[in-house]
């Protein structure tokens, strides 16, 4: 059975996984930008970019292992833009360009409806009115045999993290730290949600990796 999997997703030491005042110019909040110098320099990110070089080495290998058998994924709708609201128009289609890095269908949650976007690189992005479960249902139903990947935003992690729906959650802890922002953990009590540390591994630079999973 597929597993919905949340990799490589950075927070800062005290536990923020995006800044404050989340706009165009800060997709993230302010400074949040930094939690992601780890993945930038790799191998994995320049390639996902069209670019050439960047660092290998164990923050690489990880990244690039965030991306196996990943069969549909899983956003908010902060992740996919910063448009608030009803849609204006179908203009924004996302951060990434014309040919988004995902290369399977993705699932927005939205309270908002909108048409199915099909994008180059077999990247459909399908908007979600429904909820969590619902989107986790058609998530799962897309992706056949292989896992789904939970792209964030903190908000979208911690409402499948409540409902103990993430099998394993995969942390980049960068050396960094925001003061204030979305914190990931901020109310929620991760033992008694049946979440144990099963793997830590520290980064060849600017991250140490947790991984948490549920117990059976």
């Amino acid at each position: 059975m597929p597993k919905l999997l949340v990799r490589c997703f950075s927070v800062s030491i005290d536990g923020f996984g995006a800044g404050p005042n989340q706009d165009l110019d800060n997709p993230v909040g302010v400074g949040g930008m930094d939690l992601f110098d780890w993945f930038h320099r790799t191998r994995t990110f320049q390639q996902m970019h069209a670019g050439e070089g960047g660092e290998t080495g164990r923050d690489d290998d990880i990244a690039a292992r965030g991306f196996d058998n990943i069969g549909a994924w899983i956003l908010g709708r902060n992740m996919f833009g910063p448009v608030r609201g009803p849609w204006p128009d179908e203009a924004w289609k996302g951060w990434w360009g014309e040919e988004p890095p995902y290369h399977t269908p993705v699932f927005v949650l939205t309270h908002h409806a909108r048409g199915p976007l099909p994008m180059k690189g077999g990247t459909t992005f399908h908007f979600v009115t429904e909820g969590i479960h619902t989107a986790l249902e058609r998530a799962t139903e897309a992706a056949g045999s292989r896992d789904i990947r939970l792209g964030g935003g903190v908000s979208t992690i911690r409402q499948f993290l409540r409902e103990s729906l993430v099998d394993d959650l995969h942390l980049a802890m960068a050396p960094t730290l925001l003061g204030s922002g979305e914190n990931l953990f901020e109310g929620l009590d991760m033992r008694a949600l049946g979440y144990h540390c099963v793997e830590t591994t520290p980064g060849t630079r600017a991250a140490a990796h947790v991984i948490l999973r549920k117990r059976a």
